[in-house]
């Protein structure tokens, strides 16, 4: 293969990798087009994100410093009577499971991978392939990066038949909280988790 030929077949694949990225975050865009935020927090969550997906390279990567595209699950038991919550290690708060999309497009992957590795649950199906919740928040600055913001895109997922968890190194604990009880827990829980929480009551 001559030099010429190399740069020509090396530009035709970054070309390619660059409208099939593009497209991803159209199809993304499409979707968050599609939602109806529950409250005034989602609609500006929406609109950021929106424009964080028009404005940045890498929205999918750890490499775009000053923010990225992140999956979440609001992850139910197998009888949808329960919630999972991880007292998160580095945040010291309690979470639903989640994380970064290192370069992956698929948002609802995204949130089904995390959902797995964080509570060692493997049996976990999407109830819906649409988007659940929206929340963006800051990152406080740590010893290996910056502070920094998550544009969180949630999804609702569940338990097919085994809710035995088992955490990983990322959570000090995880709880399956009951729906009619969890406020007597004594918990201080994050505002966007409560929406989520009341989300799905509403549906029940």
């Amino acid at each position: 293969m001559s030099g010429a030929t190399f740069v020509l077949t090396l530009d035709a694949i970054l070309t390619y990798l660059y409208k099939l990225e593009e497209k991803i975050k159209n199809m993304l865009k499409q979707q968050l087009g599609n939602y109806n935020p529950e409250n005034q927090e989602e609609i500006d969550a929406k609109t950021r994100i929106l424009e964080f997906l028009d404005t940045r390279e890498q929205p999918f990567s750890r490499e775009q410093k000053d923010g990225h595209i992140t999956g979440s699950a609001f992850l139910l038991n197998s009888d949808s009577t329960k919630f999972l919550l991880m007292h998160h290690a580095k945040l010291d708060k309690w979470l639903q499971p989640g994380g970064h999309c290192d370069g992956e497009t698929d948002v609802l992957s995204v949130a089904l991978r995390e959902a797995k590795e964080e509570s060692g649950i493997s049996n976990i199906e999407p109830v819906s392939r649409e988007i659940f919740d929206l929340d963006v928040h800051l990152i406080p600055e740590n010893a290996h990066e910056a502070a920094h913001y998550h544009y969180d895109v949630r999804f609702l997922l569940k338990t097919i038949y085994n809710d035995l968890f088992d955490k990983n190194s990322e959570s000090k604990a995880l709880k399956w909280m009951d729906f009619s009880s969890y406020q007597s827990e004594g918990m201080i829980l994050d505002s966007s988790v409560v929406r989520m929480i009341d989300k799905f009551v509403k549906m029940m």
